[in-house]
């Protein structure tokens, strides 16, 4: 990660004498406060940061929230190392792949009701199976009811199918249509814009930085040259570098000023724009958590109705009598009851 020098260097023209006409060869005061100065910031892919241990220790905005305005200042390297993702990007991946995810538990309730209205055919197929239909007496009774069941089992699962597409699948399809991705866009476009006009002036302030070193190297120079007679030049000479120096000075102060407006603009930015994808996400994991629960009280409702398809049964099988059934069948097919006799001689 590439580090850059801090933007201190408007504290080395706070000193009046920097400003002030010295004396022939003395160094500037604004080159000799630069040199002093320890850094204690340091500026990464044009934001700029504290040195650990530096300066007074930040508290975060919402403490003890893990909010994503506290997390998400600094780019993220990809697995590669080769490029960087900033911040915020890493905030936006999020929201796509939370509506990524909501797409994926939609497929998933949709097989889920394809199972149910296959197994609600299946079972309607079924409950009017002609197998065991000659069945007789109270064990025949029950037989029907059973099958019957099945008929009445069959337009459960149906209903819950329905109501699965109605009350689940349909909401999270819909929760957040097509303007999502281009909401989401905007925000990508207004963050990055201001990224690229950080970046600007960052760029100015390094080549204002470079244009102040090189006016105090110029007038270093002459100043050294007028002390061992080397050239010619006059005290105006080195009064004029000197002023071109301070200019120079002047034109850093105000780089670095501009900076530090850009880089406040955007600070504010992604605090406000971070805390609204926040939201945005609570609100997609409430959204999913209460339509999940529709799915679980459509599960329990669609037992209870299963188990009032059996309880007719229930009752019959309980009912069945054996000696009823046998009382009633040979009643039906007796052939006599008038039993053999000894023949007689």
């Amino acid at each position: 990660m590439m580090m850059e020098a801090s933007f201190d260097t408007e504290e080395s023209f706070d000193d009046p004498s920097c400003l002030a006409p010295q004396p022939p060869g003395s160094v500037s005061p604004a080159k000799r406060q630069i040199k002093e100065v320890k850094e204690t910031k340091t500026t990464i892919n044009c934001v700029t940061f504290p040195l650990p241990g530096e300066g007074p220790e930040q508290q975060l905005l919402k403490p003890n929230e893990w909010s994503y305005c506290d997390y998400f200042w600094a780019d993220k390297k990809d697995p590669q190392g080769t490029t960087s993702v900033a911040g915020f990007e890493v905030l936006l991946q999020k929201q796509l792949k939370g509506k990524q995810m909501q797409k994926e538990m939609a497929e998933f309730v949709h097989e889920r009701i394809k199972i149910e209205e296959e197994y609600a055919k299946n079972l309607s197929k079924l409950s009017l199976s002609p197998l065991a239909a000659q069945e007789e007496g109270t064990l025949g009774e029950a037989w029907t009811q059973l099958k019957k069941s099945l008929h009445d089992e069959a337009e459960v699962h149906l209903k819950f199918s329905n109501k699965l597409h109605s009350e689940v699948e349909k909401p999270l399809l819909t929760f957040r249509g097509d303007n999502f991705k281009k909401d989401l866009k905007k925000y990508d476009h207004h963050i990055a814009d201001l990224r690229k006009q950080l970046a600007s002036r960052y760029a100015s302030v390094e080549k204002a930085r470079k244009a102040l070193a090189d006016r105090q190297k110029d007038l270093e120079v002459k100043t050294q040259q007028l002390e061992i007679k080397l050239s010619n030049k006059t005290e105006e000479d080195i009064k004029k570098a000197r002023r071109k120096s301070t200019q120079a000075g002047d034109d850093l102060m105000r780089c670095v000023d501009l900076y530090n407006q850009t880089q406040s603009k955007w600070f504010e930015e992604m605090v406000t724009t971070s805390m609204e994808l926040e939201k945005l996400e609570v609100e997609r994991i409430e959204w999913i958590q209460q339509h999940l629960r529709q799915y679980t009280t459509l599960r329990h409702e669609t037992d209870m109705f299963n188990q009032s398809t059996a309880e007719p049964v229930d009752q019959l099988l309980q009912n069945v009598d054996p000696a009823k059934d046998r009382e009633l069948w040979v009643k039906e097919n007796k052939t006599s009851e008038v039993r053999p006799v000894d023949m007689d001689i």
